[in-house]
């Protein structure tokens, strides 16, 4: 029997709608999130069941309860550009909101379906109203997640995405009613109600619908891909898997079972039993826990076949329907598959001729830095033992730390027992093009003193012995197949490309040369893409003999010079040269090597960074031994902090800055780091006047990368900055709590937590009404999940490590 649509006509009628009565058409009566799982859920899909409280819910409930005169009497009143008023009198709609009390008769509706969200939607259909109670009172109450949903396409992808509240883990009536009303209140937020002002849309017309989805607590997860991600061969299908919660696979904190299998045949070409020795759950009160998995556990086969063929037969059916590759999340509670989520895969990358790798693994961990290198293990165990290193050594420690930076310049590859993607291992190693693989456990205790060995650092493993010369050295050519749309058909053209790393082109005939053309066109079409999002990409760099590396990449720009790393190579502490009164060495030191980055990207920005230097880092630079000792130092003393407290520090940077500028490079702006006031700021470009730098010359910005900062951001605005520019890293361990080079935790650090995403939100669209330009310079803008979202927030620019530029690119092409 065909399923029962709602119609637009019903619009104004229906307070309910489930996932089967409607279609990705219906977004003016379940909103965007709504509309879009009905979609999957009516092509045949199995999603969470859900239901929708439409936005003519949400209207009815305005009007019943007398606050919707009072709401919009309210926003007309505001002064739109004054923040303090704006953010006040939103919070007081917010909390008329969610003390009004729902009708009744729709209170009741919710209730209802709330109680029959867990029963057999084919038992729904068929069941008498007395049936429905029964069933109804004989089920415990359900977890569920309670999601805001645009109405209005063009708020989605603007004001509301990112903005709009998400509660899970709700349970019981009275708690889904609350969430139903903080949904409804996340309307009126000040952002979504400057962003309608501003861009003319009716405050009266723009609803909001509630999406009511049931919670699926995973006896098994994972993401399954309609193409292989590391080869591209559209004709495999990847599947990975976990006991437990997909929380696991995310993070890295789980090794999980790999399966790949072709598409058509559905045969099982590979098939890796990971050492699963973690299970996170959900218990009782709705928490998720982590616990070690029971022996029996960790080396079984997460999936059997039948899941396998089911989980693969919904994957080609999804590609089908959105005729693009896919990444698909997904959930086995029982005996029943649930998708949670599908996305396009949005780096389908050229494909190109790999390394072969082969030989024994003796060790593995997370893959930090792509790259393969072979060389002679030497462990650090103190900063006594890097006098050790040759050039070519593979380093292996703890975790290094900012003392070690001019050492592992030397090194071929990084190996470490302990940190995670953010550590400071993986940054530098991305900065400098080092392969590296971090949180091995015990790599200091496995490897020997000597020993020869090979590091993947695309994969996180690493190899016994060193490559043979075929493996280790790419071949002298190599061939791109480069793809471009030519009316119906495809075109594969052939570019050999030279070691030298500059393409030679031999134009063989004229229908060749047509092609290069062509081709050249379609590239410059990509650069225009790029350039309608109004997103530049910029490129992080500390080391000036890699600012041509840097520059080659065609970064827009530098999006972070952090001065630490001159400072590291000069070998003497910045408040070492203050005591001795050689405050010019000082600047002069920081001058040339700023110049070298500065002149690598004439005409481009280049913002430099301040410095920031923690108590118990660069410990061997001469007079590091006088620093004080701090229980916290990531906490401590240092940032803007210190810089006020030591101001010839401070100002002997700005001079290198000063110097820079006399000399014709304009392009170099100055960003303060660690800042939680204003006066903070205000301080500083007093010290910029002092010293000759006026600041409406010149380019000025701060880090943000305190929860403070982010939450006074138009006091900042207000002071006239030019920039602003996330900090991820610390930014993301203040707001969590969590330190992120504890490998112990590291499964918790989360860049995408809606908390950051909350701030970054925040942040963006209070510099927009200041005409402050917006970038971030973390690790997590090298990741493709935040470039969607920043994008989709209108950042001005991403400024990637190296060897992510392009990658970046790619992502800004395809969204």
């Amino acid at each position: 029997m065909a399923e029962k649509r709602v119609d637009v006509k019903e619009f104004g009628e229906r307070n309910i709608v489930w996932l089967s009565e409607i279609s990705k058409k219906d977004i003016p009566i379940a909103g965007g999130k709504g509309a879009n799982l009905a979609e999957m859920y009516n092509i045949g899909i199995p999603v969470p069941p859900a239901f929708i409280v439409t936005a003519s819910a949400f209207a009815k409930f305005l009007k019943i309860s007398g606050i919707g005169e009072k709401i919009y009497e309210i926003i007309h009143s505001i002064d739109m550009e004054n923040t303090a008023e704006l953010e006040k009198k939103s919070k007081d709609i917010r909390e008329m909101v969610c003390n009004a009390r729902i009708p009744d008769e729709l209170a009741k509706e919710i209730e209802e379906a709330y109680e029959n969200l867990n029963i057999d939607k084919s038992i729904i259909e068929k069941a008498s109203y007395d049936a429905m109670q029964i069933l109804s009172l004989s089920k415990e109450p359900i977890f569920v997640a309670v999601r805001s949903s645009a109405t209005t396409e063009d708020l989605a992808n603007a004001s509301f995405a990112g903005q709009q509240e998400t509660f899970l883990n709700i349970k019981g009536t009275k708690n889904v009613l609350d969430a139903v009303k903080k949904c409804w209140a996340s309307l009126f937020t000040a952002r979504a109600i400057y962003y309608r002002e501003k861009n003319k849309f009716e405050q009266e017309k723009s609803l909001i619908a509630v999406v009511v989805q049931k919670m699926v607590n995973s006896d098994k997860s994972g993401v399954t891909f309609t193409l292989n991600p590391i080869t591209n061969n559209q004709k495999e299908i990847v599947v990975e898997a976990v006991f437990g919660l997909g929380e696991g696979i995310v993070s890295g904190a789980i090794e999980p079972d790999n399966y790949t299998l072709e598409k058509d045949t559905y045969k099982v070409i590979s098939k890796k039993i990971g050492k699963k020795k973690i299970i996170i759950s959900r218990n009782s009160s709705g928490e998720t826990v982590k616990m070690d998995a029971p022996k029996e556990k960790i080396d079984e086969q997460v999936l059997d076949w039948n899941e396998l063929e089911k989980l693969v037969y919904y994957a080609k059916k999804l590609e089908e329907h959105y005729k693009w590759p896919q990444d698909i999340e997904w959930a086995i509670e029982g005996t029943n598959i649930y998708i949670v989520q599908t996305r396009p895969v949005t780096t389908i990358k050229k494909e190109k001729e790999e390394k072969t790798i082969s030989g024994k693994v003796i060790l593995e961990g997370l893959a930090a830095s792509r790259g393969i290198a072979s060389g002679v293990v030497k462990i650090i165990h103190n900063l006594n033992d890097l006098a050790k290193i040759k050039p070519g050594d593979i380093l292996v420690t703890k975790m290094t730390n900012p003392d070690m930076v001019v050492t592992m310049q030397k090194a071929a590859a990084i190996v470490t027992d302990e940190g995670g993607l953010t550590a400071h291992a993986a940054i530098v190693s991305r900065e400098v093009g080092l392969p590296c693989v971090v949180g091995t456990r015990v790599a200091t205790t496995t490897l020997k003193e000597g020993q020869i060995v090979t590091v993947d650092g695309t994969h996180g493993k690493i190899y016994e012995g060193r490559l043979s010369e075929a493996e280790q050295i790419e071949k002298e050519t190599r061939e791109e197949k480069v793809w471009q749309e030519s009316g119906s058909e495809k075109e594969n053209i052939v570019i050999e490309i030279k070691k030298e790393s500059k393409p030679v082109i031999s134009f063989i005939s004229d229908e060749i040369k047509k092609a290069w053309e062509e081709l050249k066109h379609v590239e410059r079409n990509v650069e225009n893409k790029i350039k309608k999002h109004n997103v530049t990409v910029k490129v992080n760099c500390d080391i000036p003999d890699m600012a041509e590396k840097a520059a080659a990449t065609g970064a827009d720009g530098v999006g972070l010079v952090r001065i630490e790393f001159i400072i590291a190579q000069g070998g003497i502490h910045p408040a070492e040269y203050i005591r001795r009164k050689r405050a010019d060495d000082y600047t002069k030191m920081l001058e040339m090597g700023l110049e070298k980055i500065a002149k690598a990207f004439q005409g481009k920005p280049v913002w430099v960074r301040t410095s920031d230097i923690r108590t118990d880092e660069y410990t061997s630079l001469k007079g590091a031994q006088q620093e004080p000792k701090e229980d916290n130092p990531m906490l401590g003393w240092h940032g803007i902090r210190r810089a006020l407290d030591d101001p010839e520090i401070l100002k002997a940077e700005l001079r290198a800055i000063k110097h820079l500028h006399d000399k014709g490079f304009k392009n170099v702006g100055v960003m303060f780091p660690f800042l939680i006031y204003v006066n903070e700021l205000k301080k500083a470009k007093e010290f910029m006047i002092e010293i000759g730098l006026n600041p409406e010359a010149i380019d000025y910005g701060v880090m943000i990368e305190t929860p403070a900062a982010a939450s006074i951001i138009d006091e900042f605005c207000r002071e006239g900055i030019k920039f602003i520019s996330f900090g991820t890293n610390d930014l993301t361990q203040l707001t969590l709590g969590i330190d992120r080079n504890n490998s112990q935790i590291a499964p918790l650090y989360d860049e995408m937590h809606p908390s950051i995403l909350k701030q970054i939100t925040h942040v963006i669209n209070v510099c927009k009404s200041y005409n402050v330009k917006t970038s971030i310079c973390g690790q997590a803008g090298s990741k493709e999940e935040m470039v969607r979202f920043l994008i989709s927030k209108g950042i001005d620019s991403i400024s990637a490590n190296i060897d992510a530029v392009e990658k970046v690119r790619e992502i800004i092409e395809k969204s």
